[in-house]
């Protein structure tokens, strides 16, 4: 393998360790986010907001010369398990710590 090859591996390593890191924080609100809605008898989902985010992160992926359908995709993967935790908080299922 070459030098170059591995260099760009790193790269990619180092990347998806910060997405991980970064997908971990955003779960964290998201959970405070849930455990308020719960208290507060809010629904888990909200539609608007969900719908405003996808369009906003869509403008920032063609932007940042990345594809906004697979942007628009990773996003509602996202939403789906914020919703799912929010109907958890919702039940009494899930904790926030």
């Amino acid at each position: 393998m070459s030098e170059t090859l591995a260099a760009l591996r790193k790269s990619i390593d180092n990347i998806d360790a910060a997405l991980v890191h970064l997908l971990a924080e955003r779960f964290k609100i998201t959970k405070r986010v849930g455990a308020f809605k719960a208290e507060a008898g809010l629904p888990p989902a909200d539609p608007a907001r969900e719908a405003e985010q996808i369009a906003r992160l869509r403008r920032l992926a063609a932007d940042a010369e990345l594809d906004p359908d697979f942007t628009e995709k990773f996003l509602r993967f996202i939403i789906e398990e914020v919703i799912r935790h929010h109907e958890r908080a919702k039940d009494g299922r899930e904790r926030v710590a």
